[in-house]
């Protein structure tokens, strides 16, 4: 079994038709996709994870007539939503290529919005229906194979849990001392080297310190 890490970007389509109203807002942004699936009906269902203003995050899908359902929950800047949409666009042709050529997506996928859209996913599959899939996918989407190799499914790793960002940010933290007694290096420190502000590096090496956390340590 094979698996096979890609970055797919797209600069005039979207990917759903939600998606310009989340990029169009500083308010609250769409860090990863959780599970996408078709439905009855032309609909498919989806779970988002939101970062920013939840309540902000609840009007513009008021305000989308895309949305056909949907809930929210999460606190403090942070939430998961699922919703019941029209099927349109890229993620249609995207689901009938995982169907057709009967490979599964390794969820979630992890989007981004820089100079272009995207989002980063693997799948998982025989190498020949990986290939023919990569080969079909849209005229309007472009890729990148970051990597690819055996799939070795193990959430113990910290390739496993961790997004390449996340694991980027923690190798330069334990690099530059961070976790030593007493620490050799500061949030400001870690912000300046990686050009963000000090509250991003705050918030990513909470994320990491919790997805281990929670991975490693057994519930009383």
């Amino acid at each position: 079994m094979r698996y096979a890490t890609l970055t797919l970007t797209w600069t005039d389509c979207q990917l759903h038709p939600l998606e310009d109203k989340f990029a169009r807002d500083d308010s609250v942004t769409v860090e990863a996709i959780e599970y996408v699936s078709p439905g009855p009906k032309g609909r498919y269902v989806e779970l988002l994870e939101l970062r920013g203003d939840i309540e902000r995050a609840e009007e513009l899908l008021d305000d989308s007539p895309d949305a056909l359902e949907y809930d929210i929950t999460g606190t403090e800047g942070r939430g998961v939503a699922y919703i019941q949409c029209r099927t349109a666009g890229l993620v249609n042709d995207l689901l009938n290529l995982l169907h057709d050529h009967e490979i599964v997506v390794d969820w979630p996928m992890y989007s981004f919005d820089d100079e272009s859209r995207g989002v980063k996913v693997t799948v998982v599959g025989t190498s020949s229906a990986i290939q023919d899939a990569v080969a079909d996918l849209p005229t309007a989407v472009d890729f990148t194979l970051e990597r690819m190799g055996e799939y070795e499914p193990d959430t113990g790793k910290l390739s496993g849990l961790l997004t390449d960002r996340q694991l980027e940010i923690f190798d330069l933290a334990v690099r530059e001392g961070y976790y030593e007694i007493p620490r050799q290096t500061t949030h400001q420190d870690l912000a300046t080297k990686l050009d963000v502000s000090t509250g991003t590096v705050s918030e990513h090496l909470q994320r990491i310190e919790s997805k281990i956390v929670t991975a490693t340590v057994d519930p009383i």
